[in-house]
């Protein structure tokens, strides 16, 4: 019919599961509206209403402009905690505690795995900020203190990570490969990495790794608060005390830095 609209014949569960199918590989990493509707065939103005249901709940999150998978859909495609992971949580999450008692800040164990940091626990503190973090959940390492700090001892993580494409998040967020690289070998040398706003507007961190006898990373340690009212600065002598103690559990107890095929 010359002059009309033709009528998308799909269910609003059709689109919103074409919606929730466009994001692929970047589930994590987060898209923008014209690309997931260019992906499912949807007009903009359909995909963002479709996107605003599903952000209300729980099945998508914004991520700065763009939008990723939310913690319903996460949480529905949790795997079983391998038993490696069990190792690491239940052997530091005393040292994220020490951590918490020192600063009363919001504080987080997290591991590697790929490109991703997954955080295997978080305890809240006073000055409590919304964050994309959450027990058992993932995002890209590039834009995280904990996910640089441990990105620094695997330069073929780093390499990966840019391939894959290093999204602005938010303004301050280092998309730029050189500066990344640059980033990166910074936070090697000094053994503590920063995210200011990098990954959420609003959001300052330091992390510092937990090191297993051999050298290598077991895990990172991270403290956040908001800007104006955490100096991540202030808490770098309390955060490499602890560190060390954790390190130094970890080699007694230990736990590599590499799980064991199959776990």
């Amino acid at each position: 019919m010359t002059g009309q609209t033709r009528r998308d014949p799909r269910t609003a569960v059709d689109k919103a599961m074409a919606l929730l199918n466009a994001f692929g590989d970047e589930a994590h990493l987060g898209l923008g509206v014209s690309e997931l509707a260019r992906r499912a065939g949807l007009s903009k103005s359909t995909a963002f209403r479709v996107l605003a249901m599903l952000e209300q709940n729980g099945a998508v999150e914004r991520a700065g402009t763009a939008f990723r998978l939310g913690p319903m859909i996460q949480s529905l495609g949790a795997t079983q905690e391998s038993d490696y992971l069990g190792r690491v949580r239940d052997a530091m999450t005393p040292f994220l505690a020490d951590v918490y008692d020192l600063t009363r800040q919001t504080v987080h164990l997290a591991v590697l795995q790929g490109t991703e940091v997954v955080y295997l626990n978080k305890l809240h503190g006073h000055l409590h900020k919304r964050m994309p973090s959450r027990i058992g959940g993932r995002v890209p390492a590039y834009c995280t203190a904990v996910g640089k700090v441990l990105l620094s001892y695997e330069p073929d993580r780093v390499e990966e990570s840019i391939s894959r494409g290093l999204v602005s998040w938010t303004p301050n967020t280092i998309t730029d490969p050189v500066a990344f690289r640059r980033e990166i070998r910074h936070v090697r040398t000094s053994g503590l990495a920063f995210d200011r706003e990098e990954i959420t507007r609003g959001l300052n961190c330091i992390a510092a790794p937990i090191l297993s006898g051999r050298g290598k990373p077991v895990a990172g340690l991270s403290i956040s608060g908001p800007v104006g009212r955490f100096r991540p600065d202030d808490y770098e002598k309390e955060l490499r005390q602890v560190c060390f103690a954790a390190s130094r559990a970890a080699s007694v107890v230990e736990i590599d830095s590499r799980p064991s095929a199959g776990e």
